[in-house]
């Protein structure tokens, strides 16, 4: 029987590489970008998965500008809200599983130490809350959904994508030789896309159901986040340390999330590696 699979949210730095895995592993994928399908239009949604018959969904689809959402919540809700409902309810009219991926930022980061999946989520913004409520609409019309949180994604798509990633503002920054400055107080668990593609659908094909986190491994703070990166890819740069009193943004973020794969771990998934090791990969797919 042909394993097949619909993708949301394909052209991201996520989806891509779900694209690329599944396929590996013998899925037919139907992939969908925001320009192709947008996930607010219900019906478009429950007739892209009629018509395709998968025995899985993945959404890699959202909205993440996280301090535009403080000026636009609504647009924040929709997207990551009310349009992962419409993708609840299309699976459980079609029997499909739904594998959806949430985010660290449903936590505070106030308790000073990575969070497990069964510790209190509380949001502290627009975005934030968006993305919970997305975690609720799945939960609230599927049996046996599949909730992936992970933190800080990076991938070579961010080569591609408009609003790029971290290791690639860091490399962008360093060439035009200014002062940079990255918070040393926020602390998060940055994750290499593939593998996140990777260890996903691993929990989705031991037949896994829940809330999973699935996080770099690593707890690090973006100040010392940018100088491993810096590091590894052989850049001197002007990097210097400031904090969330100096670098005000619009959104609040928790200051402390990362990610403990505690559930992962428990059902013999393969650990993430090392983040130096993920960031040598990650560099080394740039020169490809």
């Amino acid at each position: 029987m042909t394993k097949r699979a619909v993708v949301f949210g394909a052209s991201g730095q996520l989806g891509v590489e779900l694209c690329a895995e599944l396929r590996r592993r013998g899925y037919e994928v139907s992939a969908f970008e925001r320009a192709r399908l947008d996930i607010g239009n219900g019906e478009k949604v429950e007739r892209a998965i009629a018509d395709f018959d998968p025995q899985v969904v993945f959404n890699a689809a959202a909205y993440n500008q996280v301090d535009v959402a403080e000026r636009e919540p609504l647009a924040a809700m929709e997207a990551n809200g009310l349009a992962v409902r419409n993708l609840a309810l299309a699976c459980r009219q079609n029997d499909a599983r739904l594998v959806h991926f949430s985010t660290d930022y449903v936590f505070d980061g106030t308790l000073g130490r990575p969070y497990k999946e069964d510790d209190a989520v509380h949001p502290l913004g627009a975005y934030a809350v968006s993305k919970l409520a997305g975690e609720l609409y799945v939960q609230a019309y599927l049996d046996r959904p599949l909730i992936v949180r992970t933190s800080g994604v990076f991938g070579p798509g961010g080569l591609r994508t408009a609003r790029g990633n971290f290791p690639e503002l860091m490399l962008r920054l360093a060439r035009e030789g200014k002062p940079i400055r990255v918070v040393e107080d926020h602390v998060a668990s940055p994750t290499f896309a593939p593998l996140l593609a990777s260890r996903s659908i691993d929990l989705l094909e031991k037949g896994l159901a829940g809330v999973f986190h699935v996080g770099g491994g690593q707890p690090i703070s973006w100040f010392e986040y940018a100088r491993l990166i810096f590091m590894k890819a052989g850049l001197a740069a002007d990097l210097r340390a400031t904090d969330e009193r100096e670098y005000r943004t619009a959104a609040r973020r928790p200051k402390y999330s990362a990610l403990a794969n505690a559930r992962m771990a428990e059902c013999g998934i393969e650990a993430m590696p090392p983040l130096d090791v993920a960031v040598e990969r990650y560099l080394a797919s740039r020169n490809l």
